[in-house]
């Protein structure tokens, strides 16, 4: 078992570093640091739409083990609460023997689907959940038969499947989602009405701004929001992750950089890095949402030209 594990560490890396299709796996610090602010518990419904290999369901495992689980039944609680879906043979393969490997006794839960396929309508209050976590594929794009599934009429990808995380979601329940950053400031018609739809049905509570290279591959930046279902948005806490260095496959982001988000998450606490936007403060005609962070440093003023050669000639004279 010990040797296949390692094997399976080993395709589990080389996937992540091969996406495609806007198809990248979450980073481990990103998963681990997404499940202990969701914090799941025992007995709660916890669904990952497009699961990949499984990186938020073991995330999740592990945590609530640590935490939570005592008793036999308290296991047998988290693992019938464990729901899945995806889309690709192979990850779908990876994931039911990862489940394999972290004990899970029936990893059919896992199902080989396309979770948009179903129609947005079928989804009634039984197949509610309390937890999504989920970094659903973007950049891709459905099928037009897919795509009229849903009030939000759009081919991306990423735009169909928050739908559905709301849809899905019971109320209260919470999400905690990995999407484009773009998904905040596009100006067409469906990627307004989806943030209108996200802000009047959820509370949009953070939103952490990851940094350029987050991703492996991706050339897109990306940002996590953390919502609760139930009640509209009043108050939006941002987080602008700054790690001061250039990340790569030998320098992936890692806990110790994530550490002051967390620390200052739960409070809401505004630093140089995080501030609060009240939502009477956005645009009601483009919900925008851009992350631009009021504490940043703006442009140098350098003068005019004259000033500028002045200065030079000062400085010229000091010199000599």
């Amino acid at each position: 078992r010990k040797h296949f594990g390692e094997v399976y560490e080993q395709l589990l890396n080389d996937l992540q570093n091969a996406g495609n299709a806007g198809e990248y796996y979450t980073p481990r610090a990103v998963t681990a640091f997404m499940v202990d602010r969701i914090d799941p518990h025992p007995g709660e419904t916890l669904f990952d739409p497009a699961c990949g290999t499984g990186g938020f369901l073991t995330c999740a495992i592990r945590y609530m083990r640590e935490r939570y689980v005592k008793t036999v039944k308290q296991e047998a609680l988290l693992q019938s609460g464990l729901r899945a879906v995806e889309k690709k043979p192979l990850p779908h393969m990876l994931c039911v023997t990862n489940m394999l490997l972290h004990g899970i006794e029936d990893p059919g839960f896992v199902r080989h689907d396309n979770t948009l396929a179903r129609p947005y309508i079928s989804w009634e209050q039984k197949d509610r959940v309390d937890i999504i976590l989920a970094n659903p594929p973007f950049g891709g794009k459905e099928r037009k038969e897919v795509q009229q599934n849903f009030p939000i009429k759009t081919g991306e990808t990423a735009y169909l499947f928050l739908q559905h995380f709301i849809k899905i979601l019971k109320a209260p329940g919470r999400g905690g989602v990995v999407i484009k950053n773009t998904t905040l400031s596009n100006t067409d018609n469906a990627s307004v009405a989806l943030r209108r739809h996200l802000l009047e049905t959820c509370n949009l509570h953070t939103i952490l701004d990851l940094p350029s290279g987050a991703f492996q591959g991706a050339g897109v930046r990306t940002v996590v929001l953390f919502f609760d279902k139930g009640t509209p948005t009043k108050k939006i806490w941002y987080y602008q992750l700054n790690v001061g260095r250039n990340m790569g496959k030998t320098n992936p982001l890692n806990d110790a950089d994530l550490a002051d988000f967390v620390k200052l998450q739960k409070a809401k606490k505004d630093s140089d890095n995080s501030w609060t936007v009240d939502i009477a403060d956005i645009d009601t005609n483009t919900y925008d949402l851009t992350v631009r962070n009021p504490n940043a440093a703006g442009p140098v003023e350098l003068g005019t030209p004259q000033d500028i050669l002045k200065e030079i000639k000062t400085l010229d004279a000091r010199a000599t």
